[in-house]
């Protein structure tokens, strides 16, 4: 294993980069590290280009694939991003030597209503699901497209991920997820994972964690990395 391999870092919906990653340390401590790492926007997202054409999502993916090196990649992902991470490795398990998925669990598996943030991004009714009214906050920033955001959740081409597609995914998988966060439990996911270990965060809740430093340390000692 290569303790050396480039790390990238994948955000969340309705961040960036910049806001996930730069703002909370994690790529200054990567760095002094001596770890190059890439940390994309993801479409519609930040820098990338924001499509306001729902089917435009359909490549978001591929398109974050094709962007990255061949491998061997160690990856960190948080929410939307552990889960473009898990899509991309069940297509292409070799790219990957260590996975860190955070804030996610069962709700990968759940099928809840996107047009229900949809709803609150775009105004239509005042959110009492504080998770709506989350998301609503963050497409209020300066650097996100509410419209390109709405687009993404009605997008028409999402591919579930399966327990086959999660079997493929065969490197050590590390889950990190807040004990408030609520995309857990953790189980569903770990149990359809072949090498995953898991890391409880006391107190912490879904939007707390890319700040959280006990998501940091464990990742850091995860990947084997360690900062001068």
């Amino acid at each position: 294993m290569n303790r050396f391999a480039p790390v990238v870092l994948v955000h969340g919906f309705a961040t960036s980069a910049a806001r996930t990653w730069r703002d909370n340390g994690w790529i200054d401590l990567l760095q002094d590290a001596g770890r190059e790492v890439i940390a994309p926007d993801l479409l519609g997202h930040g820098s990338a280009p924001r499509p306001h054409d729902p089917a435009a999502y359909d490549a978001l993916e591929p398109t974050l694939a094709a962007a990255l090196p061949p491998g061997p990649l160690d990856a960190v992902g948080f929410s939307l991003g552990a889960r473009v991470l898990l899509s991309i490795a069940s297509e292409e398990p070799e790219r990957f030597q260590r996975l860190v998925l955070a804030g996610v669990g069962a709700n990968l598996f759940r099928d809840d209503d996107p047009e229900v943030i949809a709803a609150a991004i775009e105004g239509r009714e005042h959110p009492t699901n504080p998770i709506a009214q989350y998301f609503r906050g963050l497409a209020e920033a300066p650097d996100t497209d509410p419209a390109a955001l709405v687009a993404y959740l009605r997008r028409p081409g999402h591919r579930p991920l399966t327990d086959d597609s999660l079997a493929r995914i065969t490197c050590p998988v590390l889950v990190v997820l807040g004990d408030r966060d609520f995309a857990g439990p953790a189980e569903p996911l770990l149990d359809r994972l072949p090498n995953s270990t898991f890391v409880s965060l006391p107190g912490v809740d879904h939007f707390a964690t890319p700040k959280s430093f006990s998501f940091i340390d464990a990742t850091l000692d995860f990947l084997d990395v360690h900062p001068g």
